[in-house]
């Protein structure tokens, strides 16, 4: 142990070259008979998606090499961009959103015809059929208006004919074949989100239609054909999103309540939180206490949990009877994982990277509920993960209160994940402690939690990282002066509402991509979002302007920077869809002329978050070293982290 240094300069391996070093975040998995296929986007490649297949042998290669890169644009978030079966492989290139198929010689063939707008035309949730493959596309005309914008259900055949099977709902998704040749599907219309009203709808062989479940209050996820004709799916009728069985009869069953989400909001496409085996039983993942479990229904309905060292599922899989997912817990990134059901051997398929690190240097989660104003939702309490500062090789000086990063999740419908991140370790390596508040309104608690922030975003959020910052600080766990809120996305709305409208709580703050003005987010954003905030703030009216949308203006923080007196960085991506340049700019002018100490890193090519190695870096140690600025703590010298330009100091 070596001699006391102040919270924030502890040295540390955990460096932001580890960070990306050989970095992939796994993003799909998929399973394809003996075989295992997964998708990876990997920083050091630009970001890239790349299709990796492991063989019953246990080989493993990349199916695609550069510059190929498996990802769709649909809803901006994408997921479902590949699928493959009997070794038969379509994917989407994220290059022109064309669909592709491997031909005889192993390499790509393109299908779909060249739209008449550069990427105009874009396919997910792809799935193999007996001739050719069924897909959303999702249409974009000259316009370039949210407005105009289709989504539609097709099949498309190998010589690239295709034909349409759903139009006329505003989204779709999940579509899906039985093998009597029934197609059954997901629709919602605006204003409502995915997992606000989504209907699951079966259209039989001979035409007949009709709505299995949701609607108005009730969300459908994950619709899945089971062998007999039945159809299973996920529905939150009970409050949480718990397992259903549809019959051919017509019959509905309540097949498994765990008093939990089984389920996950439908951001991405081709998600799977359950898995039916060929024995009859269900592999399925649930959430607790801020971590999943891995567990198998029986026919007969009895739930056993798997005694598994991770705390995160996704992508669960049935392969014969072993159970195949990504897994991650507090002290492991992400793996591919195969797994007897019956609790027996456990295989890695896919490893974590070696870090080449005692796990002692890893922060280890703490589960916190905390009190909270009511603010008329009924709910008084909300979540936090919260990881306190950890490294075994150094210490502060006595007495000497650790500084708080309070970090906010995107979506806002979303959640924390509990699986190893090493920007958090970044952070509590060096003697942060690090607080990730799930606010009402974040997933995994049922939907009267989630539904907590309709109407209300902007006041709840606000108030529950205000009552989670003033928790630790009123525990003696941090220090008061100290107190930095982060995030992206609809994080970073947070973030710039929190120091604007809560001033006073925290010393300094960093929003990535975040929103600032919610009229100009609710007419530029893309069709996905176009009437999100319908339902989180209010109805918006294009031509009113300001005065014509008063929650919207009251609630954005490029409308209280007289009241902006917290320094702040900001991060962006000049191409970002979802959050356009101008909202960081707007809030970066406004710092500018109240002479209020900045930062602004615009990152070229960047997208809505970043992907690229160097970029994602840059905003790491550019943080750091504002809250360094901010607060009067030296870099540690090892790793040369050149200052960020922080204007207005």
């Amino acid at each position: 142990m070596s001699a006391p240094l102040p919270h924030g300069s502890w040295p540390t391996p955990i460096t932001s070259e580890l960070v990306v070093r050989t970095a992939a975040r796994l993003e799909e998995v998929v399973v394809d008979g003996s075989d295992v296929w997964w998708s990876e986007a990997r920083p050091a490649e630009g970001g890239r998606s790349v299709l990796v297949r492991r063989s019953a042998d246990g080989a493993v290669v990349d199916v695609l090499p550069a510059p190929w890169n498996a990802r769709t644009r649909v809803h901006e978030y994408g997921g479902g961009s590949w699928t493959v079966s009997g070794g038969v492989l379509w994917f989407t290139d994220y290059s022109d959103q064309r669909l592709y198929r491997i031909g005889t010689d192993g390499s790509p063939v393109v299908v779909s015809p060249e739209p008449a707008i550069p990427a105009g035309v874009r396919y997910a949730d792809l799935r193999i059929t007996p001739d050719g493959v069924l897909a959303v596309r999702e249409t974009h005309s000259a316009s370039g208006a949210a407005a105009d914008v289709v989504d539609e259900i097709v099949r498309v055949r190998p010589d690239g004919g295709s034909q349409v099977l759903v139009r006329g709902p505003d989204f779709v998704s999940d579509p899906r074949l039985s093998a009597d040749g029934s197609l059954c599907w997901l629709q919602w219309d605006h204003p409502a989100m995915p997992w606000d009203a989504a209907q699951l709808v079966v259209r039989s062989g001979d035409g007949n239609e009709m709505v299995v479940a949701g609607g108005p209050g009730e969300s459908v996820v994950q619709p899945t054909w089971g062998p007999d004709g039945s159809l299973w799916f996920l529905c939150d009728r009970t409050d949480v999103w718990s397992l259903y069985r549809w019959r051919p009869d017509g019959g509905t069953d309540l097949v498994l309540d765990v008093g939990s989400d089984i389920a996950g909001p439908q951001w991405r496409f081709d998600q799977s939180r359950f898995a039916l085996m060929d024995d009859g039983r269900i592999a399925l993942a649930y959430g607790r206490d801020g971590a999943d479990r891995l567990a198998v229904l029986s026919p007969g309905g009895d739930l056993r949990e798997l005694d598994l060292p991770y705390a995160s599922f996704s992508f669960v899989r049935a392969q014969g009877a072993r159970i195949v997912c990504a897994a991650g817990g507090p002290a492991a990134e992400r793996v591919v994982l195969s797994v007897d059901a019956d609790g027996g051997s456990v295989e890695v398929l896919r490893p974590a990277r070696d870090l080449g690190l005692d796990p002692a240097w890893f922060s280890r989660p703490e589960f916190v509920t905390f009190p909270t104003p009511d603010d008329g939702t009924g709910i008084e309490v909300a979540h936090a993960v919260v990881y306190p500062p950890t490294n075994p090789e150094a210490s502060a000086p006595q007495g000497e209160l650790p500084p708080l990063i309070v970090m906010v999740h995107g979506g806002p419908t979303s959640s924390h994940d509990r699986v190893l991140n090493l920007e958090i370790q970044y952070f509590t390596s060096r003697g942060f402690c690090v607080a990730h508040v799930d606010y009402r309104g974040s997933t995994g608690y049922g939907r009267r939690y989630r539904d907590a922030l309709q109407g209300r975003w902007g006041v709840v959020d606000l108030d529950d990282v205000v009552a989670c910052a003033q928790h630790l600080a009123d525990a003696g766990r941090v220090d008061p002066r100290r107190m930095a809120i982060r995030g992206g996305s609809a994080g970073g709305y947070t973030v710039l509402a929190a120091l604007s409208m809560r001033p006073g709580v925290f010393t300094a703050g960093a929003s990535h991509f975040g929103v600032a003005d919610l009229g100009a987010l609710a007419a530029e954003t893309h069709k996905f979002e176009s009437r999100y905030l319908d339902g989180l703030v209010a109805p918006y009216d294009p031509d009113a302007g300001p005065s014509g949308n008063p929650v919207h203006a009251e609630r954005s923080p490029i409308n209280h920077v007289d009241s902006f007196d917290t320094p702040l960085a900001v991060f962006q991506g000049s191409e970002d869809a979802v959050v356009p340049p101008s909202q960081a700019e707007a809030i970066v002018a406004a710092l500018r002329e109240r002479g209020v100490p900045h930062a602004y890193l615009l990152f070229p090519g960047e997208q809505h978050g970043f992907r690229k190695a160097e970029n994602i870096r840059a905003a790491l140690d550019g943080e750091l070293s504002f809250y360094a600025q901010v607060w009067g703590f030296e870099l540690p010298a090892a790793e040369g982290i050149a200052p960020i330009e922080v204007v207005g100091r």
